[in-house]
């Protein structure tokens, strides 16, 4: 309810955050914990997050049944050194379900945002202040038992416990290469873990955050079950990761326009390169070795960053969550409009922008332009669905002349404006484009289109 009387996006998303981390300030978490190391938060409140998710909430999915084992839920064990899976094929009907729990395996549900309209709200509000897909998991565990052995992740992660208690271990990166590591480890043994750099027990209400690479283990207490949700963002989200995208393309515009990467290699260059010359001192290797440099360093010249990042933001998009709208956006949207059979016809169908609505984006993340081989393409998250990927990227082919009208759409936000001040050519092009977006749900306007 908080979140939701803020009218601009960015400023739930940094709300959102700050209540995460609270009562740690966001400024002083980002330099002292992002990335970096471990935080414990302690709040002493165990309903700080009363009404995220709950045991009850676990029950209801089951009972709708769309939960289906090793999809939506998987049914794990830790004991004697050996973690296993117990799926069993099919729906997860709750009698199954509740009865591995019975026998001391843990419940783990995969992405509850599907299931749970307040783990939605709560992801697709953050996602927009990590600029990042933030994912989620929730754990179930019985009294006394651990579901998962010792590893690290490739994502950030945020550990909300809900209810319940959980013992927590985490351990530093054991090497350099696994600081930050691009992807997840495979289990690892006690054996390989060393001392802990934090060991505690967390209570309803309490927060723990550990950077990728950190390993980590959590057991229950012989007394009380655990429940807890771990909240996941920036998996493949680092500087490395955009250049895999930039380099190749940098590459290809300087073969394209510089004469210098397509001038032929030195006839004998196989005479005195390669590991087995690598030890070699000759005028010969030197001149190789320092055109390669030259070359590289001359690819910044034709990197087009701009283009790789909106690259990255065309995945993003897609890997977004679709808005949650508050109440009044809902009503001044698409989502809201009153469309309807009565009395044996349609009703309030047509949609009447004229020059003098006011309108603006429903969100200031949900679209992305990018200039493509195949045109200008217009990105947007407002089609998605909740389950990861299970729609197609949403674009709208734009003409040119309307990138200027976009562009002032995102820099206008969250001002209405109204629709005669769009920078288009006449006013039947301010029109329709208006009317596009907000058929697709981009554009909110002021005021309700149709009183009801």
């Amino acid at each position: 309810r908080r979140l939701s009387r803020l009218e601009d996006s960015r400023q739930r998303a940094a709300e959102a955050f700050r209540w995460l981390v609270s009562p740690v300030e966001p400024g002083l978490f980002a330099a002292r914990y992002w990335e970096r190391a471990p935080l414990l938060v302690r709040r002493g409140e165990p309903g700080y997050y009363a009404g995220l998710f709950s045991t009850t909430d676990l029950d209801r999915a089951l009972r709708s049944g769309h939960v289906q084992f090793g999809s939506h839920l998987d049914v794990t064990s830790y004991a004697q050194g050996e973690r296993e899976t117990h799926n069993p094929s099919g729906r997860a009907l709750p009698a199954v379900a509740w009865d591995f729990y019975r026998n001391g395996c843990s419940l783990r549900l995969l992405s509850p945002q599907a299931f749970s309209p307040t783990v939605w709200h709560l992801l697709s509000v953050l996602q927009e202040h990590f600029g990042s897909m933030v994912g989620a998991n929730t754990y179930l565990t019985p009294p006394g038992t651990q579901g998962f052995a010792p590893h690290y992740d490739d994502i950030e992660a945020f550990v909300l416990q809900l209810e319940g208690k959980k013992r927590w271990r985490v351990y530093r990166p054991r090497t350099n290469a696994e600081v930050l590591p691009q992807f997840s480890s495979a289990n690892l043994t006690q054996d390989e873990l060393g001392e802990p750099v934090l060991e505690t027990v967390l209570e309803a209400g309490d927060l723990l955050y550990f950077p990728r690479g950190f390993i980590h283990q959590g057991n229950c207490l012989p007394d009380t079950h655990s429940l807890h949700i771990t909240v996941s963002s920036y998996q493949r989200n680092s500087w490395g990761d955009l250049l895999e995208k930039l380099l190749p393309a940098a590459l290809q515009m300087a073969l394209e326009e510089d004469v210098e990467y397509r001038q032929g290699l030195p006839m004998d260059y196989l005479r005195y390169m390669g590991v087995a010359n690598s030890d070699t001192v000759s005028a010969s290797r030197t001149a190789f070795i320092e055109k390669v440099q030259s070359l590289i360093k001359k690819l910044v010249d034709y990197a087009p960053i701009d283009a790789a990042v909106d690259q990255r933001a065309k995945s993003f998009l897609h890997d977004c969550l679709p808005p949650v709208l508050t109440q009044s956006e809902k009503a001044q949207s698409i989502y809201g409009f009153p469309a309807r059979w009565q009395n044996d016809h349609p009703c309030d169908v047509d949609i009447l922008i004229t020059k003098d609505t006011e309108v603006r984006l429903l969100h200031h993340g949900i679209i992305r332009l990018c200039n493509e081989e195949g045109g200008i393409m217009l990105y947007y998250t407002t089609e998605n669905s909740r389950v990861y990927h299970k729609e197609e990227p949403k674009f709208l082919e734009l003409d040119p002349e309307y990138t200027d009208s976009i562009e002032f759409l995102l820099s206008s936000y969250p001002n209405h404006v109204r629709v005669d001040t769009l920078p288009c050519e006449n006013l039947e092009d301010k029109i329709s484009l208006a009317t596009l977006l907000f058929e697709k749900g981009i554009l909110t306007t002021k005021k309700p289109l149709v009183q009801v």
